[in-house]
């Protein structure tokens, strides 16, 4: 089947999602991937149906939901503000809800293993970052060099205020390191119940939002021009975008550059109209962390081997990280050219 040449972009998104889902489900190191396709058959022993269908299963499912947040929210942050630099991660959004989570553990309210209480904590740090980058930019919100510099000032201040946090409770490090690196490992179908239908009921207001959006990315006199209200339309907007950080904060932490980077790539692939780039970003988002998670797992096993050590992890977060600052690099040098 033939698919239009407009469509092929998403069909190939989709099929990569697909392939680095699977590839997930068989980088652990306890099953091989024949036991795997078993489990999934139907047959296998009940150990390998309890580390298929309660362990792998779950984790990349949430890898993907989460992915596909973050894409998404990083759309939205880069349309509505103008400005290809203003991810999640530089925009006091990411640093408050892992601070709001860091908080919340410290205080002995939240923990690991209680995905409800995190995920109201880190939408309340979230929002908290995003409402101080509201009022720092005041008057200037439309101008994006404005908005980056003081999105770079309020992640730092945050950040620092994490480190305190961790400083007073010294105690909650190994609790909490998770959500500064972001890592997939440990999820479980409780995890995935709390953030699949936050992240669906924030994909159709991110969907619904993509004409403003639109408009917005033309500028503010020409989106008031055409009857629309840049104010409201933006506070929507970062609204929408801060909701689906938290949710992917507080499932598996914060994943360095996915969601600065990811819609670079899905405006480059599926151009500027976002009634498709939002549903592209959404799905190379998904594909990029649950690639990372895969490509993690099997580093730790490269490294286990090597340096025979059998609990040897590589967080996910690690990984995206690495990569996503090599790849920013990359954009940068394209981006200033040849003086």
């Amino acid at each position: 089947m033939a698919f239009p040449v407009r469509r092929r972009p998403i069909a190939l998104s989709a099929l990569l999602v697909v392939a680095v889902g699977c590839a997930d489900l068989v980088a652990g190191r306890a099953l091989g991937a024949d036991d795997v396709w078993q489990v999934l058959g139907g047959a296998g022993d009940p150990a390998a149906r309890h580390v298929v269908l309660r362990l792998r299963l779950p984790r990349m499912l949430v890898a993907l939901v989460a992915g596909a947040s973050l894409g998404l929210a990083g759309t939205v942050l880069q349309s509505a503000l103008r400005n290809p630099l203003a991810g999640p991660e530089v925009t006091g959004v990411t640093p408050g809800a892992v601070l709001g989570a860091v908080a919340a553990t410290g205080l002995g309210l939240a923990g690991w293993r209680s995905p409800t209480a995190v995920v109201v904590a880190a939408c309340i740090g979230g929002f908290a970052g995003a409402g101080l980058l509201w009022l720092l930019t005041g008057r200037q919100k439309s101008d994006p060099a404005q908005t980056a510099v003081h999105g770079v000032l309020v992640s730092a201040v945050l950040s620092g205020l994490t480190a305190m946090v961790l400083l007073v409770a010294p105690g909650e490090l190994g609790s909490v390191v998770q959500w500064l690196v972001g890592s997939t490992e440990g999820r479980v179908w409780q995890h995935w119940v709390l953030l699949w239908p936050w992240a669906a009921v924030w994909a159709v207001v991110a969907c619904m939002l993509a004409a403003p959006l639109t408009l917005l990315r033309c500028g503010d006199e020409q989106a008031a021009a055409a009857g629309l209200a840049p104010g409201r339309a933006r506070a929507a907007a970062l609204v929408c975008a801060v909701a689906l950080t938290a949710g992917a904060v507080a499932a598996v932490g914060a994943l360095g550059f996915v969601g600065l980077l990811v819609p670079h790539l899905a405006f480059a692939l599926f151009g500027a109209d976002l009634r498709r780039a939002l549903p592209g970003a959404a799905l190379l988002g998904a594909a990029v962390v649950t690639g990372a998670d895969a490509g993690a797992q099997w580093v730790s096993r490269a490294l286990a081997s090597a340096l025979d050590a059998d609990r040897l992890s590589v967080p996910t977060g690690a990984l995206t990280t690495c990569v996503g600052a090599a790849l920013l690099l990359v954009v940068a040098r394209r981006s200033v050219g040849p003086e």
